[in-house]
């Protein structure tokens, strides 16, 4: 005999409720940058480290009622004085099956818990 424990995600419990559920239907890489513009001069040895600026940005977007394409878009830039040693573009995505929770719990599960499942 199964335990309550051992029911699918989604199934009903004792009472005829659904249990709320968040599925990863997908994950894909939307665009990939590199550039190193002054390479090769960029690539010699320096008295001091470079100066790096990191960016994070999450955006969600709905497909449905209940899946939502979540977006992380990470941007890194390396610059020594008025150089740009490198600078690097992400936008990876996923598209989330998301059904159960209540309105008011449906902006932290997009911007907090499906970005953690992308970027963990």
């Amino acid at each position: 005999m199964a335990s309550k424990d051992d029911a699918p995600t989604g199934a009903a419990n004792g009472n005829g409720n659904a249990q709320p559920t968040l599925n990863v239907l997908a994950q894909y890489v939307k665009d990939l940058s590199f550039e190193s513009p002054g390479a090769p001069n960029s690539l010699r040895g320096r008295d001091k480290a470079p100066g790096i600026a990191i960016n994070v940005n999450v955006n969600a977007n709905p497909l449905s009622d209940k899946q939502f394409d979540v977006n992380l878009t990470l941007n890194a830039k390396a610059s020594f004085d008025q150089e740009v040693l490198f600078n690097v573009e992400l936008v990876y995505g996923g598209v989330f099956a998301i059904s159960g929770f209540p309105q008011e719990h449906m902006l932290p599960i997009l911007f907090i818990e499906c970005p953690r499942l992308l970027f963990p």
